[in-house]
């Protein structure tokens, strides 16, 4: 047995302890987390963040609304349509004979009302050549990046969001229509130095703003709505805006000068620090509701996005808080961002505390275990069927054959 199970039931039982002692101190920072909720307001804390002049340590909001306010769904449409795309890949394996990836983007278009109508669609894409598998940089032949890894991902999602316009302009309905993508809108691994210039022109202007842009020109000629959706999200930036509401230094917000020989638990924002944004909104909102409008303060956001910024809001579809970005031509719509909120919240009913829309998305995009192994065998088929040579590394040779 590789895992000794026993050692390891040893340890959670010994973690799971510690954190029941912790419980009663954790109440009472979340009963000073809300209260501070309940009391902040978006001119003061937004002038605190301005104030700090990029000198904090942790990335909040940006308050569009006092953060204390909820708002209740609309009511439903008649007729509408819901639409999603999600995506899965295999990456490029160097075990394999050869260099390949491919992504899975899948879909799923769901009407509801006088005619109720279903479409789903699965569209693998092989990557094999060099335009495929590097992005290269147009002024110099020399400069390229291997598409694998986090770079794989980016271009998936970006893939995904130029599926999800193709889907919304095949759709050709003038129904009320919601347009969703899983995960989040934000390209976070583009800032910073990362990856050069080229790379993020190719993946930001060419890639997500351009599928933005196309899903703006559509929502000026009709009713559409484009966002994504977050389960269970992790994100804490609205309880890191709420940090700044219980700084009490001057100049406030100056994480470096005043706290860098603090430990955690004597800096007087600690007992908002060990919150998410979910815990917040899971004792303030009632079941449909969603929160105050935010936007991102992310450097990705800021220096990219532009009329595309995320906003985001918390909504709590009964079985989670989920979040939900949108860009900054939804958030600024009343009707499109009501809109989003009430076939969020629908539609997650319809799915058990998950849209339903995204669920059958997933279905269509997964790539599994067995299929992963049976496309490594279809490109060792493929080969041989040409005639040309089949190989694997003596590793991978390893995991097929079992000597002991």
């Amino acid at each position: 047995m590789a895992l000794d199970l026993y050692q390891t039931a040893v340890q959670l039982d010994a973690a799971t302890a510690h954190i029941g002692n912790l419980s009663d101190e954790r109440a009472r920072n979340l009963d000073i987390a809300l209260a501070t909720l309940r009391g902040a307001d978006a001119a003061t804390l937004n002038a605190r963040v301005d104030a700090a002049q990029g000198t904090l340590a942790f990335l909040p909001a940006e308050a569009m609304e006092d953060p204390s306010v909820t708002h209740a769904p609309g009511s439903l449409p008649d007729n509408f349509t819901v639409l999603a795309v999600d995506g899965s890949h295999i990456d490029v394996n160097r075990h394999l004979p050869l260099r390949c990836s491919l992504i899975n983007i899948g879909g799923c278009r769901l009407t509801y009302g006088a005619a109720p109508d279903a479409h789903m669609f699965s569209k693998p894409s092989l990557r094999t050549s060099d335009t495929d598998l590097y992005l290269a940089d147009p002024a110099s032949s020399a400069s390229r990046q291997p598409v694998e890894g986090a770079l794989m991902g980016l271009v998936r999602a970006v893939q995904e969001a130029d599926a999800l316009a193709d889907a919304v302009e095949e759709a050709a309905s003038d129904l009320p229509t919601l347009a969703l993508i899983d995960g989040t809108l934000v390209l976070w691994e583009l800032g910073g130095d990362r990856y050069p210039a080229y790379v993020r022109s190719q993946l930001m202007d060419n890639g997500m703003l351009a599928a933005l842009g196309r899903l703006r020109t559509m929502a000026q000629q009709k009713t559409v709505a484009a966002a994504s959706y977050i389960s269970l999200p992790n994100s804490s930036e609205v309880s890191n805006l709420l940090r700044l509401a219980l700084c009490d230094y001057d100049p406030m917000g100056d994480c470096q000068r005043h706290c860098r020989a603090f430990i955690p638990g004597d800096r007087h924002c600690d007992a908002v620090n060990e919150f998410t944004d979910r815990d917040l909104f899971s004792r303030t909102l009632a079941p449909g509701e969603r929160s105050a409008l935010f936007a991102s303060r992310s450097s990705v956001v800021r220096d990219s996005y532009g009329d595309h910024r995320v906003h985001f809001f918390y909504v709590n579809v009964e079985e989670e808080i989920g979040r939900v970005e949108v860009p900054a031509w939804v958030a600024d719509s009343p009707d499109l961002l009501e809109l989003t909120h009430t076939l969020v919240i629908d539609n997650a009913r319809r799915g058990g505390g998950y849209p339903v829309v995204l669920q059958e998305a997933h279905e269509q995009a997964v790539v599994t275990g067995a299929d992963r192994e049976a496309f490594a065998a279809m490109v060792e088929r493929a080969l041989e069927g040409q005639r040309l040579p089949v190989y694997t590394s003596q590793k991978q040779r390893s995991k097929r054959m079992r000597y002991v």
